[in-house]
Formats: C-alpha cells, sequence, structure tokens
C-alpha cells in the first residue's frame, strides 16, 4: 500500500436489522483517499453516504468489510484506541454543528484537545488562534444561541480542525445554511485544506 493513504475501505457494507426486517444500505464500497485529497461522495437522500462517513470515521462497525486508517484496520482496535485515533487523526463536520449548548464558542473548541490531554491554557489558545482564522476572533465568548448559522458551522469547522487531523469528514456542512454563507463556509474549508494539506 502506497504510505500516503490515510483512509481505506475495502469491501465495506452495512445491513440495518429491524426485527425480522434486513436492510442493506451499503455493499461492496472500495475507496483509498491520500493525504491532501479532496473527495466528494455525491447520492440521492437515503443513498447511505451519511452511514458510509460513519463507517469510515470510526463512529459505526460495518457488517462487512474494513476501514483502516493509516492502514490500522478499525476493526482490530478496542473502544479506547479507537476514541484515540478520531481524537487524534479524524475531524468531524455535520450539517448540524453538534456544538455543546452550555459552552461558549472558545471552549467548544478547546475541547477535543483538552480530551487529548493539553493544558487548559494552551488549549484555549490554539481554539482562540483558529477561531480567529475562521474570523470569529470577536465571537470566542458567544455561546451557540448567541451565533448566526454561519458562525456555528465555522465554529464546527474549527472544532474539527483544532487537532490538526489528517482527515476530516464532512457530512453535508453547508446544508443548513443559505447560500450565500454556504459559499463562504465551503470556501473557507477549501483554504484551510490548502493551508494544512488535510
Amino acid at each position: 500500500m502506497s504510505e500516503n493513504i490515510v483512509l481505506r475501505a475495502t469491501r465495506l457494507g452495512k445491513t440495518f436489522h429491524d426485527g425480522k426486517l434486513q436492510v442493506p444500505v451499503l455493499h461492496d464500497i472500495n475507496l483509498s483517499v491520500h493525504a491532501g485529497e479532496k473527495l466528494a461522495i455525491v447520492g440521492s437522500s437515503g443513498s447511505g453516504k451519511t452511514t458510509l462517513l460513519h463507517l469510515l470515521g470510526g463512529l459505526d462497525r460495518p457488517t462487512e468489510g474494513e476501514v483502516y486508517v493509516r492502514e490500522r484496520a478499525f476493526s482490530s482496535l478496542g473502544e479506547t484506541e479507537r476514541g484515540r485515533i478520531r481524537n487524534q487523526v479524524i475531524g468531524f463536520v455535520y450539517q448540524f454543528h453538534h456544538l455543546l449548548p452550555e459552552f461558549t464558542a472558545l471552549e467548544n473548541v478547546a475541547l477535543p484537545l483538552l480530551i487529548r490531554g493539553m493544558a487548559p491554557a494552551m488549549a484555549q489558545q490554539a481554539a482562540q488562534e483558529l477561531l480567529t482564522q475562521v474570523e470569529l476572533g470577536h465571537r470566542l465568548l458567544h455561546k451557540p444561541s448567541e451565533l448566526s448559522g454561519g458562525e456555528r458551522q465555522r465554529t464546527a469547522i474549527a472544532r474539527a480542525l483544532v487537532t490538526n487531523p489528517e482527515i476530516v469528514l464532512a457530512d453535508e456542512p453547508t446544508g443548513n445554511l443559505d447560500h450565500n454563507t454556504a459559499a463562504r463556509v465551503f470556501g473557507l474549508m477549501l483554504e484551510l485544506h490548502n493551508a494544512r494539506n488535510t
């Protein structure tokens, strides 16, 4: 395998079970993502895009096949190690930001670093720098309810990138925004991709 493949799926499949009913969602998915590569997965609603992202990010387990992050099979890892990889290698951005409502923007972005064990002052400094980079330096102490939709999504992007992940999985990150804000958020993601080679 090429050294610069950061994410790989082989013969990946997922079937959901509801009583006696089996609902196959994905079957025989194979893909490789190289460092610095941008990849878009498109399809109609209900076609399995979110399910695929959850499998690729180790948030769910496949029914068949395997996901490899830096050539480590997710299925071979315990939950603690899977969590460590998600914290250090993978960043997630969702259509609905999933920010913690009781925390400020600064606290939301610093949280992954605190989970990693970074000193609070260093975590807050890194979070502040990234929030400033996404043009939210003036909104550090605002809670999600005090931010616009675009500001919440930029906060979520900052949270996903604060750990300097090799991989960012974004599930329709602009789908809940108006056209102009969506274009701005998408442009920001491309800028950050180019700057960080994510």
